[in-house]
Formats: structure tokens, sequence, C-alpha cells
């Protein structure tokens, strides 16, 4: 590397500061074994209303943890848990979950259509976009802006989620993206969209 390349990456480096590569995989496996209660050593949750942690961005994953631990995003359960973690243990925890080979889920057949026609269409009526615009048509979302993967995530999670947006009660999306279209969405249409979403390959 010549001195101004070098140059060009330290000067990038310090503005950036740390980034996710900063993570460290195997200090997060350590880190994670509280995780496991509730999220599985695998990185699938122990029940439907808690979210599969397996192959989900490391980007996402770490901008979820630090609004719990700064108090942007409120649960009785992961706020606690998060408000001791450094922001090397975020980028840790973040490195070692993303790392795991993600979650398969079959979706129920009750209201698969619905949910497809949703997640691929949008509804039209109410001017809500079809969902694989940013989750993308495998549900594996954008790594780049900081979608999630929800392919393969609970879909009691995800509807709760999605009605969490809706009331208001979750408020960390960009721009209120989310906020903006679950506040059109009726529990049925969440429910089938949500089944259809965690199926997803």
């Amino acid at each position: 590397m010549n001195k101004r390349s070098l140059a060009v990456a330290l000067l990038t480096f310090f503005l950036a500061g740390p980034t996710i590569a900063d993570g460290d995989a195997a200090a997060g496996k350590e880190k994670a074994a509280v995780c496991s209660g509730c999220h599985g050593v695998d990185g699938k949750a122990i029940t439907p209303d808690y979210p599969n942690l397996a192959g989900q961005h490391a980007g996402y994953m770490a901008k979820q943890l630090t609004a719990y631990r700064d108090g942007e995003r409120n649960n009785q359960l992961m706020s606690p848990m998060a408000a001791a973690l450094s922001d090397q243990d975020i980028l840790d925890l973040s490195a070692y979950f993303s790392e795991m080979a993600a979650i398969e889920v079959v979706a129920s057949e009750e209201n698969l259509t619905e949910g497809e026609n949703i997640y691929r269409g949008g509804i039209t009526s109410a001017e809500i976009a079809s969902c694989s615009g940013c989750h993308g048509p495998a549900g594996n979302g954008n790594p780049a802006a900081d979608y999630p993967v929800i392919s393969g995530q609970n879909a009691a999670y995800l509807a709760a989620q999605l009605r969490m947006f809706r009331s208001g009660e979750r408020n960390n999306d960009p721009n209120q993206m989310m906020r903006a279209l679950a506040k059109r969405m009726s529990d049925a249409e969440i429910d089938a969209v949500a089944n259809y979403a965690s199926g997803l390959q």
C-alpha cells in the first residue's frame, strides 16, 4: 500500500469510527450465553412471541440493541438486558447472530394467499406499497439500508411489531415509514402478511 492509499484508509477509519466489521463473532458467542434463554442457542426463539435472531443483518441488530439500550425502543425484557451493553458488546453480539444459519419457518395455509397478495402487490385501496420493495422478494431485507430480514421470522412476532408500529408504541422506523403503512392495515391484513413473510425462503 502506498502512502496516499494508507492516508486515505486511515482518514476514512477515523472519520467513520467503528463499523459492523469491527464486531467479533467469537467474543459475541461468549457474551450471548444470557441471550439463549429467550432467543435459543441457535438463534431460534423459544416462543413465537420473541424474534429469531439467526441470520439477521448485523447492522440492523446493532441498531435495535442500541435503541433498547438508549431508550429509543422500549420492552420490559430487552430494555434492562441492553442497558449494560457497551458499543463493542453490541457489535460483537450482532456479528455472532448474523453469522448463524437462518431459521426456516413453514407458513400456515390459512391466510397465505391474502398475505402473498399484500407482500408482493401492496394494498392499492389503502395506498400501501408492496413489502417486497424494501424487504426483497425473498424477505432478505437490505443490509445497506438497515432493513431487516423477515423471512424465517416468527409470524406472531412480526404481527406484534406491525401492531406496535400502527399504534405508535414502536417508533424507531426511518422516516416513520412502517408507522405510515401499518396504521392503514387491519388486524386480518397484518396477520396475513406476517404469516406469509415468515415462510419466505
